[in-house]
């Protein structure tokens, strides 16, 4: 963030498309022919007024982006939408357009990966020296990061400790990766699978997704970056890599500009279910923060593995998993034993249009239609029915990437495809 702001006074959004062929839906790498486009030149980064378009490690990904911290986040919906169908209008030249979700059901990335080779392509280099980036887990993923403003140690310890809290259940509402090599992966956030693995060489790196409990910028640089350090130097002599921005735990903290990161989000079909699954998750670390559900004492008393534990029961099952630690259910201040976690989320959207009714409203329809369906991923696997072929895949796919351009929720019983 370009200045510092003090708790929610603004938020930076990213969003990562596919691209791909307007025909076969194949990806297509030529995010640097896209900014070249736009750019007059090749570049990495294209300011289009509220929105940045700027490239990612792969060729096929480009990345929209807000330019500067906002807390419109009805505004940006539009103007996210505006710069999505000024991309495909960019693309149709290429006879491409955006396919959204956060991983390609079909993608081969061992054969149709190819990584930016422009700019600071070395980092890149770097990665893929290290960690072998020709796999799903590096070139077949797309997310939405959110950014969170923090003034001091103070504000950070409150903010970091209500969203690694609330963490484990994140993709419980936001999986779409079901799908990889033409088959259901026995997981509806696959993403989350690779997330927790590409780096397992260096185990500080990620940790368990689940950040430690730190609550100060020295007890982050001590048991975080300085471990992270320790372990990558000896394989980085040139000091390519900065533990600052190679931290890949699930929330990552920036210091450096006042910030976290929540990164575990998987893209969603459009704007639209983007920014209002957002919402919810801003406010409800706002519920937190504000004390209205449980005391800061009660939050940061929850160690990593039991977070952990019920952060891979929603990576596997989403919005159809059942949170069964009644423990766990008290500090987000629900007093019964067991419950489905789109409930869970449920009753947060109830209590923040009570308390933030201003900032909730006009995602209140969006959210229903997404707690009606379950998550993204629930929904396409129930258009496909248990059938992966390429056609069938094709046309849901088809479908989810006019979602995009249209900026509309997916909806199994209203979808026009027939399988």
């Amino acid at each position: 963030m370009s200045k510092r702001l003090h708790l929610f006074q603004g938020y930076g959004i990213e969003l990562e498309y596919m691209i791909v062929d307007r025909d076969t839906l194949d990806v297509k790498p030529i995010a640097d022919e896209l900014l070249k486009e736009a750019l007059g030149k090749y570049g990495e980064e294209y300011e289009n007024g509220s929105v940045s378009w700027s490239n990612e490690l792969v060729l096929h990904v480009v990345e929209l982006k807000c330019s500067s911290p906002t807390a419109d986040l009805v505004q940006l919906e539009e103007d996210l939408h505006r710069n999505i169908l000024e991309v495909n209008q960019r693309l149709k030249r290429f006879n491409a357009r955006l396919m959204p979700t956060a991983a390609h059901p079909w993608m081969n990335p061992k054969k149709e990966t190819f990584l930016w080779p422009h700019g600071n392509s070395e980092i890149y280099e770097k990665y893929n020296e290290l960690f072998d980036c020709q796999g799903h887990g590096w070139s077949n993923l797309q997310s939405t990061h959110l950014n969170l403003p923090f003034y001091d140690d103070e504000e950070f310890a409150k903010l970091h400790t209500a969203a690694r809290l609330i963490l484990p259940i994140i993709p419980g509402l936001t999986a779409s990766s079901p799908i990889l090599d033409g088959a259901f992966t026995e997981y509806h956030d696959r993403r989350m699978v690779y997330y927790k693995n590409n780096q397992r060489r260096f185990d500080s790196i990620t940790g368990k997704v689940v950040p430690e409990g730190v609550t100060s910028r020295h007890q982050y640089q001590k048991h975080i970056y300085d471990r992270i350090a320790k372990q990558i130097k000896p394989h980085d002599p040139q000091n390519i890599l900065e533990p600052v921005w190679v931290n890949s735990r699930g929330i990552i903290a920036r210091f450096d500009r006042g910030s976290i990161e929540i990164r575990i989000l998987d893209i969603q079909e459009s704007p639209k279910a983007d920014l209002a699954i957002l919402a919810l998750i801003i406010h409800t670390i706002k519920l937190f923060v504000d004390g209205k559900l449980t005391s800061y004492h009660d939050q940061l008393n929850w160690e990593v593995e039991p977070l952990y534990n019920i952060l891979k029961k929603c990576i596997r099952k989403s919005s159809d998993t059942v949170i069964d630690d009644p423990a766990y259910l008290q500090s987000l201040g629900i007093s019964q034993q067991e419950m489905p976690v789109i409930d869970i989320w449920k009753h947060f959207m109830d209590l923040c249009l009570k308390f933030y009714p201003e900032k909730m409203a006009h995602w209140k329809d969006p959210l229903n239609q997404i707690f009606e369906h379950g998550s993204l991923a629930k929904r396409i696997l129930e258009v496909a029915n248990g059938q992966y072929t390429k056609e069938n895949l094709k046309l849901i796919y088809q479908e989810l990437s006019q979602n995009l351009e249209e900026n509309k929720i997916f909806e199994p019983c209203d979808t026009s495809i027939s399988l």
